[in-house]
């Protein structure tokens, strides 16, 4: 939990300091510290229910093969 928990604080300071860098803003940079990893937790979300279909579908025509 303590490397997860690191690798977050570590995430969102690269966010920030990569947003500060391209907009010299510290408003925008902040926003976009918090507003990525939202955008990216709700298409992971979406991402694992495609990744999930598609892998049983594959399993199912692999099941219905012959052999």
């Amino acid at each position: 939990m303590a490397k997860t928990a690191t690798f977050g604080v570590l995430h969102l300071g690269t966010s920030f300091g990569v947003g500060y860098a391209l907009t010299g803003s510290v408003a925008i940079a902040g926003a976009i510290t918090f507003v990525e990893p939202a955008v990216n937790t709700v298409l992971h979300y979406f991402f694992d229910k495609y990744w999930d279909r598609l892998w049983s579908r594959r399993s199912a025509v692999a099941a219905a093969a012959p052999a």
